[in-house]
Formats: structure tokens, sequence, C-alpha cells
């Protein structure tokens, strides 16, 4: 079985979109990738207006299972933060309307799951997404990369998610694994190796768990 995942790097300039496959033995094919772009002279409203029309494009033709989203950070500036923000629920509120599930992911989760650090700049980033997805030429621009990186960070979680609970007892923040997401990772095979990234990541969670 393949568990299809769009991931969002959301944002109002530049909202990256990736679809990724990812096998039951964890190999993650590109399907597609994109920019949504609206410019800061245009009034809010028909900049959210831009990026839920896009995204309700993207639901429909490519029906993934999922949808991963950055999470977004209180650090930024605030200007960034609610641009982020507003982009997020525009996202969110069109996976809903669906009842297609929704998963948050931070930038170190993505930046371990796919690099195995947590501290990774973006070119690093992108250059083990390319890597992953076998692709012949790096995804540009980086917003897209990062899109395509929350969706395999999250496939890789959900097929994790037979190795020390049972499959479908929890997800990132807490939400059930949907019947897709249950039904792929009971099918991925119990003693699958992970990469030398899946490892970090896990190594890094546990920790992060143990500290709570």
């Amino acid at each position: 079985m393949t568990l299809r995942v769009l991931g969002v790097d959301p944002g109002l300039t530049r909202c990256g979109i990736g679809v990724v496959d990812v096998e039951k033995n964890r190999r993650a094919t590109m399907v597609a990738y994109g920019v949504v772009g609206t410019s800061p002279e245009e009034e809010l409203d028909q900049r959210l207006l831009v990026i839920a029309t896009s995204i309700d494009d993207w639901l429909d033709k490519h029906e993934p299972h999922v949808l991963a989203v950055e999470r977004v950070f209180s650090q930024l500036n605030v200007s960034t933060v609610m641009g982020v923000a507003q982009a997020s629920g525009v996202v969110i509120a069109a996976a809903a309307r669906r009842g297609i599930p929704v998963a948050l992911h931070t930038p170190s989760e993505v930046k371990a799951a796919v690099t195995g650090s947590g501290t990774s700049n973006k070119d690093a980033v992108t250059k083990l997404v390319t890597k992953i997805l076998r692709l012949d030429a790096p995804p540009r621009p980086a917003d897209a990369a990062d899109a395509l990186a929350l969706a395999i960070t999250h496939a890789w979680r959900a097929g994790g998610a037979t190795s020390g609970r049972a499959a479908g007892a929890g997800a990132p923040g807490g939400q059930s694994l949907t019947a897709a997401q249950r039904a792929w990772a009971d099918a991925a095979p119990g003693g699958q190796s992970l990469t030398a990234a899946q490892r970090a990541w896990a190594d890094a969670e546990a920790k992060a768990r143990r500290a709570r």
C-alpha cells in the first residue's frame, strides 16, 4: 500500500506545496510540487483567497490521505507569524472540509527526519530531499523542498507507529492515525532497517520524550 501525503510550508508571500507517495518499505516518490505566491501589495483577503483556491485544486487533484503542515513558531516576528498562521488556517480548513486529517510538524522535526540533524540549514534539507526522492535536480524554490520534506517526515513517522507502540495509538500532536495510515504502518515490515536520518530522528524524539 502507498501512503500519499501533501505537505505545506505555509506563508502569505510563498506557500510551498509538495505531494509524496511513500511505500511500505519507506521508499518515497515525488508526485508534484510547486509554490503559490501572492504579492504584499494585494489586500489580505485576496491573498488568502489565492491560497485557498490553490490548495483546493491541489487537494482535489491529488487526493492525499493526510495533510502535513509546518507548525507556526512564536520566535518569528509578529508580522511573519500572523501571515504564516493565516495561511495555515486556510490550508487546514480546506483539508477539514474534505475530511482529510492534518498533522503539524516543527521545522526541527523535519530537519532531523530527512538529514539526521535538527539544526540543518535549508540547503542541507533540499539536498537530502533531492536524494531521498531520486530527483535529477533540486526542487526549487526552497519553499517547495520544505513542503516535500514535510510530506516525507510525516510518512516516515506514520510508518514508525508500529515500533514501540500500537499502530494508531498516537501520532504527532496526539492525533490518531487514519485508517489509511494504520494500514500502511501495519504493512511496513517489522524488521525494516531505518535509514541513518530516521535513526537519528527516532533517537532525538525518544530523548525529547524522556526530558518532558
